[in-house]
């Protein structure tokens, strides 16, 4: 008896938790309800986490992209931030489907994977997104940028990779990335 009582609680409670969700506050980011601009915020505030600097977390960004993979990358744009207008005035809207949200990043260089170099190169870079609404949602179409990681997280994953290193030359070619990534400024 307690053990159908758990059940049913438990049954119960998934049910309520499943209509809270379905609530409108909880819909997805990139619904068609919602700004195009929190569907450019959202994809590239997981790209700067890193999310797309291996290959099995695509799945991760998949919901808000056009696209079916991930292309190879020898590089990454090691950013400081980027900033989403949300003023729908900055945009361009193509019609009531199709947008082009802008977007800048503040960039503090280049990682090259195949070398572990960083080149510094300071500066804004503006992209322009285009989105359209597919299936009911706003997905991402065009452009396909190679990866813009945040500072902090890139050091992160050469400090990793500095772990699990252990050839002594490969190690202190990290050593030397992490430095120069630490003195990588705006």
């Amino acid at each position: 008896m307690m053990l159908l009582r758990a059940v049913f609680i438990g049954w119960m409670a998934g049910v309520i938790g499943l209509g809270v969700w379905a609530l409108p506050g909880h819909a997805q980011t990139n619904a068609v309800s919602h700004s195009p601009a929190k569907v450019v915020e959202k994809y590239f505030a997981l790209d700067n986490k890193g999310v797309r600097l291996d290959a099995s977390s695509f799945e991760a960004v998949a919901g808000y992209v056009d696209w079916k993979e991930e292309p190879a990358w020898g590089k990454v744009i090691v950013i400081n931030g980027f900033t989403v207008p949300d003023d729908f005035r900055q945009w361009e809207i193509v019609n009531r489907l199709e947008v082009v949200v802008p977007v800048e990043f503040r960039v503090l260089g280049v990682m090259y994977l195949d070398t572990a170099g960083f080149v510094p190169e300071p500066g804004m870079e503006q992209a322009r997104v285009r989105l359209k609404v597919l299936n009911g949602r706003w997905k991402i179409v065009e452009p396909i940028l190679p990866p813009h990681v945040g500072q902090k997280r890139m050091l992160n994953v050469v400090r990793q990779a500095m772990l699990e290193e252990k050839d002594g030359p490969r190690q202190a070619s990290l050593a030397a990335l992490q430095a120069e990534l630490r003195k990588a400024k705006e």
